[in-house]
């Protein structure tokens, strides 16, 4: 009798047809004889109508009040789900995050995860009972409700399947698992039986939309099997677990992409000690997140240009203050450019295998596609671009390395010895 955590998004939840088709599945998986722990989001659209009331309320609400307010949209579908389910004669709680013993800091809005007080979810299910917990929340040590951020659903239903000892978290979505890239962009995109959670989090963090970031980071540290399946079909998932043997010869397992970058360069900064460190401290001041940063020599002796990348919504205010910085340090004019993209090749095999960078790099300068910055780490390598270019470099790379076809098939890349 396996303990299972599953975890249902917001479009699964959407209305009350598929809350009874969740139900129903949940009940089933029930009678085969699994104790189950589910976790909900709230209801499609319904976070972006509460942060929308908000804001018709204050400009700029309260955080805290923001948290208290967020959390209700999670509150409703676990309670509507626990009615359905017992509806159909099968027993079930529903618990709040405050409830079900999760305690965040006090970041409102962003918070995480410090521990899991397993001990009431665990009485519910020593009692038989189908427990059903809301996502996205916890809350601090003075007992303030907190929220994890958008996609904290995943992150809650992770780390509680850590907490307990599950043998599975199961995060259920509106997609079949994780492709080899976005199947909106290729139609030859193609569904990986497994990914390695160092594959995960790099596409996570390069744009991939399946599971929330900071979901894979538990599951990695505590080795939770993470099953990512659709809620519409039955069909087989993608499994997300620790590499093995296999994982690593598969040198290129996905193409993420990720629109929502903007480009900041700063031109013939003295190239001194400190000058760097004084750009990206104000910008940190400004509470930007820096992703990309290449740095090379100006078009005067003894200047260099700093070029970074940061969120597309910071664009402006980023903007403004490396004006700001620039003429404090002297140096030459800032560029800038919102409409950029990051295209991302990456694979655990990418540490053993050479020849992955030039193959990404003939292939997109033979479609005339100008790379503007590279980034590389053990098992990705990313670019800079052209928004313009993003879909067709999608294309290109997924069939530069035979993405859509089976590991075995594909053309080999030498490996190193």
């Amino acid at each position: 009798m396996a303990l299972v955590v599953q975890k249902y998004g917001g479009t699964s939840v959407a209305n009350a047809e598929r809350i009874r088709a969740v139900a129903q599945r949940v009940v089933a998986r029930k009678k085969a004889g699994d104790r189950l722990v589910v976790v909900l989001s709230a209801r499609a659209g319904e976070t972006d109508r509460l942060i929308q009331m908000g804001r018709e309320i204050a400009p700029n609400p309260d955080p805290r009040e923001m948290d208290v307010l967020l959390s209700t949209g999670e509150q409703v579908t676990i309670a509507l789900f626990s009615m359905a389910v017992k509806d159909m004669g099968c027993n079930a709680v529903s618990m709040t995050g405050y409830q079900a013993g999760i305690i965040t800091n006090r970041s409102y809005g962003q918070a995480r995860i410090h521990w899991i007080e397993t001990l009431p979810v665990m009485d519910q299910i020593q009692e038989d009972k189908i427990v059903v917990v809301a996502g996205f929340q916890g809350y601090d040590d003075e007992g303030n409700i907190t929220t994890l951020g958008r996609g904290g659903s995943d992150t809650t239903a992770v780390a509680l399947a850590a907490a307990l000892g599950a043998d599975m978290c199961e995060i259920y979505t509106d997609v079949e698992g994780v492709f080899t890239t976005d199947p909106n962009v290729y139609a030859k995109a193609r569904k990986l039986e497994k990914v390695s959670y160092e594959e995960m989090l790099e596409m996570a963090s390069m744009g991939a939309k399946v599971l929330h970031l900071r979901s894979v980071e538990f599951g990695m540290k505590y080795n939770v099997p993470i099953m990512v399946l659709s809620s519409f079909i039955d069909a087989p998932g993608t499994l997300v677990t620790k590499e093995d043997e296999e994982m690593e010869k598969v040198v290129v397992s996905g193409i993420t992409y990720n629109k929502n970058e903007a480009r900041i360069t700063l031109t013939n900064v003295p190239d001194q000690p400190g000058m760097a460190a004084r750009l990206f401290k104000a910008v940190s001041d400004a509470k930007v997140n820096i992703d990309l940063i290449v740095q090379g020599s100006g078009s005067i002796p003894g200047r260099a240009n700093i070029s970074f990348t940061v969120p597309r919504p910071d664009y402006e205010k980023t903007k403004a203050v490396a004006q700001r910085v620039a003429e404090e340090i002297d140096a030459g004019v800032v560029h800038s450019n919102p409409a950029i993209a990051k295209i991302s090749v990456i694979g655990v095999g990418m540490r053993s295998h050479t020849g992955v960078a030039s193959r990404m790099f003939d292939a997109l300068a033979a479609e005339n596609i100008n790379i503007k910055m590279i980034a590389t780490s053990e098992i990705k390598i990313s670019c800079i671009i052209d928004e313009k270019y993003t879909e067709l470099a999608v294309r290109v790379l997924h069939d530069t390395f035979e993405l859509d076809k089976p590991p075995h098939e594909r053309i080999k890349i030498r490996q190193e010895h």
